[in-house]
């Protein structure tokens, strides 16, 4: 069987990079601009990546910080490396902006009005680990929210998000009265993908008591990190759900 042919992009598939002091590393805005091509199908499953040295060579950066970008989505396993053959393309995230929802509206189209208990708000200077989540510089504002959703009077989940920047004026009040998508969504935000996580753990005793649960019970997590349509990560979010209350459920499709 004849093997893909590789990809060249050309500099101008990468758009002008930021090398300013303080900028995003130029590593995470070329995986950034590679996992939106991949998410828009501009780069298809089974597509041959050129080698580093090319690639470097032709958008003028050092071979290390290429490597460093292709690592970070085969990392997300949406690159993978094979001796003999190069560097591919072996997912593409689905883009479903319809389904990309908040707890808040799940439950209102489900007929469980929901309510919110905003437990912690704060706007503080990203840490390493926030700027890497968010793809921002360190030391750049970050909004850390923290929420207790509730179905009537009983505890259903706790929400654990962190934004950018340009969404640090959001209010508690807000948060109460809206879910946040919607909230995002009337300030302009088209969400395109989600990179998401379902698992499972037990739960602390800071999240028993706040769920109405024993310690060491067992929670439903998802972990999610959601883009917009310029590849631009508009939030990350880790959650804690009662299994009991709540399920996640998805349709297999046979390919």
């Amino acid at each position: 069987m004849a093997r893909e042919p590789e990809t060249e992009l050309p500099a101008e598939f990468f758009g002008p990079l930021d090398r300013s002091p303080g900028a995003v590393p130029l590593y995470v805005q070329i995986a950034r601009k590679l996992e939106a091509a991949i998410a828009t199908g501009s780069l298809v499953a089974g597509t041959r990546l050129e080698n580093e040295v090319a690639m470097a060579k032709r958008i003028g950066l050092s071979r290390p910080t290429v490597r460093q970008a292709i690592q970070d989505l085969v990392d997300k396993g949406l690159l993978v490396r094979r001796r003999g053959i190069g560097t591919q393309v072996i997912q593409r995230p689905v883009a479903r902006p319809v389904d990309l929802t908040s707890l808040y509206e799940d439950l209102e189209k489900s007929g469980n009005p929901p309510s919110t208990v905003v437990l912690s708000h704060r706007v503080v200077a990203s840490d390493p680990e926030t700027a890497e989540r968010l793809g921002v510089p360190v030391g750049t504002p970050s909004l850390h929210l923290r929420r207790l959703r509730l179905v009537g009077s009983t505890p259903l989940a706790v929400l654990h998000n962190v934004l950018p920047a340009p969404f640090t004026d959001i209010t508690s009040d807000e948060l109460v009265s809206t879910g946040l998508y919607e909230m995002l969504r009337s300030r302009g935000v088209v969400f395109s993908i989600a990179q998401q996580r379902i698992g499972a753990k037990a739960a602390d005793d800071t999240q028993a008591e706040l769920l109405d649960i024993d310690p060491g019970s067992p929670l439903l997590t998802m972990n999610r990190t959601a883009l917009d349509h310029s590849g631009d990560i508009i939030e990350w979010g880790d959650h804690c759900y009662r299994p009991d209350l709540y399920s996640f459920e998805t349709t297999l499709v046979s390919r």
